[in-house]
């Protein structure tokens, strides 16, 4: 796809924008949303979507947003696993509209294990602490507060401009709001592309900013069942043929088992960046490395080298597969009848859910080892094509905001809800704006944080990249 920009209304935009982070009159009403998002329950066992959908419709209303232009939506079955899509018309009824995507739903979290009350939005040393505020709600509260934005200055944008906020991105095997937008209102979310989480700014332990990256593909999540089933007897009378035993030399097998290296445009990008990074930083090695895998996916040598640097650069080279979940036996004096194990596989773009099962079939080697694929929550698509119309706005306002960092490609070996929208003929792209420090805020896990700086930085970049995206011809 081919565009061009309105440079004149780009350059201005750009020119804006350290004076507007430099004092922002709107930045006490982007607190209180981001509070409230934040502070309302949204995990599966015991919070709603639905509640946390309506207060943001609310505060659109508010802002004034027609009802016609606000959409909850919801299953059901599935009352409190709701979403919120909201449009911001634009002027030219030729020009596609753009998507921007977030999911409203968070991991579990659990009062006792935490510091501090994960439900409610802690200040503290200049980081926000409390479940979500990196995953995802940073990025959902940034999109509301933009669309409010917008609508609060008159702004009127050449393409549409919609936000989906939807739940089930931390869940598997419950419902799925993005999933369901693709099936069953297609025609609220369709746009020429989708803007999303699963990219962002880089920082490395000392606080410095790396790298800008943009994610261009993402691997899919799939489980399977790893099985073994016997008659059992007595535990006095042990004998060779053990379902436990026999599920552990499978796990072996998978441990063990390394999947074809693979690379897209994204990763390709990615490691020649890093190279660059790496060799500035005095790690020649690991920059000739990087380098020689692009040139030759096969180099066993060069793969090691940057796969024993970091786990993260390991899994982009290709599919991966980990143990997660281990369930034997029925007595403690009995010889187990049935032995079970979760493997959690990261699938490579492309690759089929069936192909990653024969190659776990293959490597376990054992007829007594059956392998089953649970849920599919997706398609496996191929990567969105990662145009200049994309990266040409991020690279000038990254140099803009943060002179020198690279902004770079990168393709997630996480997954998000990307994955429908890719398969749905969506292009998605993954643009933060947020920089984080190497344990990513700790998402996912305890006393998940974000530097309240990187969250306000981040708040100005991606206002003005959708202005620039929303301008483009």
């Amino acid at each position: 796809m081919k565009s061009r920009f309105v440079l004149g209304a780009v350059t201005a935009m750009l020119a804006c924008v350290q004076s507007a982070y430099a004092a922002d009159p709107t930045e006490p009403q982007f607190r209180a949303l981001y509070k409230e998002l934040v502070e309302t329950n949204t995990t599966l066992s015991s919070g709603s979507c639905t509640l946390a959908a309506e207060r943001i419709a609310a505060r659109m209303k508010a802002a004034g947003y027609p009802e016609s232009d606000l959409h909850i939506f919801t299953a059901p079955e599935h009352p409190k696993e709701g979403g919120l899509v909201a449009v911001l018309p634009g002027r030219d009824p030729k020009a596609k509209a753009i998507l921007l995507l977030a999911h409203i739903d968070v991991v579990e979290a659990k009062r006792e294990d935490w510091t501090r009350d994960p439900f409610t939005l802690i200040e503290e040393d200049g980081k926000f602490y409390a479940r979500g505020v990196v995953d995802d709600k940073a990025q959902a509260a940034i999109w509301a507060d933009s669309l409010i934005r917008f609508k609060q200055e008159g702004y009127k944008p050449r393409h549409t401009l919609k936000m989906a906020l939807t739940c089930g991105e931390e869940t598997a095997g419950a419902f799925n709001g993005a999933e369901w937008l693709t099936k069953n209102r297609r025609e609220l979310i369709d746009a020429a592309y989708a803007l999303n989480e699963g990219a962002g700014g880089e920082l490395n332990a000392a606080g410095k900013r790396v790298s800008m990256t943009v994610q261009a593909g993402e691997k899919v999540a799939q489980n399977y069942r790893l099985e073994v089933v016997n008659r059992g007897g007595h535990s006095s009378r042990p004998v060779k043929d053990n379902a436990i035993y026999h599920l552990a030399g499978a796990l072996s097998k998978v441990q063990g088992y390394e999947f074809p290296i693979q690379l897209t445009d994204g990763s390709k990008g990615y490691l020649n960046a890093m190279a660059k990074i790496q060799l500035d930083a005095g790690h020649k090695e690991i920059a000739d490395a990087m380098k020689a895998v692009v040139k030759d996916p096969q180099n066993a040598m060069a793969v090691a080298t940057v796969s024993n640097a970091d786990a993260s650069w390991a899994a982009m080279l290709h599919t991966t597969c980990v143990a997660t979940m281990l369930d034997g036996g029925h007595a403690t004096n009995a010889l187990p009848q049935r032995a079970r194990a979760n493997v959690n596989c990261r699938i490579f773009p492309g690759v089929s859910q069936e192909t990653v099962r024969q190659a776990l079939v293959k490597a376990i080697d054992d007829p007594a080892v059956k392998v089953e694929t649970l849920e599919i929550r997706g398609e496996n698509s191929a990567p969105p094509v990662l145009t200049r119309a994309i990266m040409e706005p991020v690279e000038k306002l990254t140099a803009k905001m943060w002179p020198g960092v690279p902004v770079m490609p990168i393709l997630q070996s996480g997954a998000t809800d990307g994955q429908f929208l890719n398969a749905a003929g969506i292009p998605t792209y993954g643009i933060s704006g947020i920089f984080l420090t190497p344990d990513l805020g700790n998402i996912h896990g305890l006393n998940e944080y974000i530097g309240v700086q990187s969250l306000m930085e981040g708040r100005v970049f991606l206002h003005e990249l959708v202005k620039v995206y929303a301008e483009q011809i």
